[in-house]
C-alpha cells in the first residue's frame, strides 16, 4: 500500500498521522458502488466519529482500515510504529463464544497470537479492571446484561494494546441509559489510554458527545459532505450533555444530513 505524502491534506504531518486514505473506493462484485472516492486523515490518539444515513460505506471504510477488505482503488495506509501498528475491532454484536467464560472470550486473541499463558491471564485481568468486569471473569455470556456483553467485547479488543481502536456502533442496540454509561466509560478509557479512536454512529447526539471530530459522510457511494471540529472542554461529561454549545453542535450536525445541505465542507 502506497505511504502518505510527508504532509497530508490536512496539513497534518506524517509523523501525526494514524489513518490516511487516499482516493479509496469501493465497489462490490455485484457492482454496488459503496464508498467513495474517500480522502480521510485520522490523527494518532484522535477520536473520529464517521456519521450518515445506512448504506453510506461508514462500516466498509472501518474493514477497509483493519484490512479486512481491500479497496477497489485508492490508498489505505496505517502509519506503524517500530513494532508495527495493532488494531482493535469492536463490532455492533458482541459475537461472544456463549460456551466459554468471559475471561476465555477476553483471551482469545491473545490464544491465537500464541502469547505465553501467565502473560495473557495479566493482561486479561488488566483488560477486565479497565471496563469493570474484574468481578465476572468466571461468568458466561447467557448471564451478562447487553451492555456487560458490549464490555467484554471491547475488553478483548483492548487486551491486545492496539494503537487503534474501530468501533462500528457498538452501543445502537442498548437503552439509552447503559449507552450515556458506556459513552462515559469509552471516553475515560480514551483519555487514559491515548488509543486513536474510529468510531462509526447513526447518533448525532452519541457522535458530538464523544468525538474531536465528526466526519459526516454523504449518501452511497459515501464521501465526506461535512466535517465538524468539536471544541468542548476536557473531561467531557454531564455538564457538556446539558449545554447550549452541545445542543448548538448538535443542530449544525443534524443539519449537514439533510439532502439539502449546502454548507462548507469544514466548520
Amino acid at each position: 500500500m502506497a505511504e502518505p505524502a510527508a504532509h497530508s491534506g490536512l496539513g497534518i504531518p506524517r509523523a501525526g498521522l494514524a489513518v490516511s486514505l487516499r482516493g479509496v473506493t469501493k465497489v462490490y462484485d455485484n457492482g454496488v458502488a459503496a464508498l467513495g472516492p474517500l480522502d480521510l486523515d485520522v490523527r494518532k490518539g484522535e477520536f473520529v466519529s464517521l456519521l450518515g444515513p445506512s448504506g453510506c460505506g461508514k462500516s466498509t471504510a472501518l474493514r477497509l482500515i483493519a484490512g479486512l477488505s481491500a479497496p477497489t482503488s485508492g490508498s489505505v495506509s496505517v502509519v506503524q510504529a517500530s513494532d508495527g501498528a495493532r488494531i482493535g475491532f469492536v463490532f455492533q454484536e458482541p459475537t461472544l463464544m456463549p460456551w466459554a467464560s468471559v475471561r476465555e472470550n477476553v483471551r482469545l486473541p491473545l490464544k491465537l497470537s500464541r502469547v505465553p499463558a501467565a502473560q495473557a491471564a495479566m493482561r486479561v485481568g488488566a483488560a477486565l479492571a479497565r471496563v469493570g468486569l474484574a468481578d465476572f471473569a468466571d461468568a458466561f455470556p447467557r448471564e451478562l446484561s447487553g451492555g456487560m456483553k458490549m464490555r467484554v467485547s471491547l475488553a478483548r479488543a483492548l487486551v491486545t494494546d492496539p494503537d487503534i481502536l474501530l468501533m462500528d456502533e457498538p452501543f445502537a442496540a442498548l437503552d439509552e441509559i447503559t449507552r450515556f454509561r458506556l459513552n462515559n466509560d469509552l471516553l475515560a478509557l480514551w483519555r487514559s489510554l491515548n488509543k486513536t479512536v474510529i468510531f462509526v454512529t447513526h447518533s448525532v447526539f452519541e457522535s458530538v458527545y464523544l468525538s474531536q471530530r465528526v466526519i459526516v459522510m454523504t449518501a452511497r457511494p459515501g464521501r465526506i459532505g461535512a466535517e465538524f471540529r468539536i471544541e468542548a472542554p476536557e473531561p467531557r461529561a454531564e455538564e457538556f450533555r446539558t449545554s447550549a454549545d452541545y445542543a448548538g453542535y448538535c443542530r449544525r450536525v443534524s443539519g449537514a444530513l439533510a439532502p439539502s445541505y449546502q454548507g462548507p465542507s469544514v466548520r
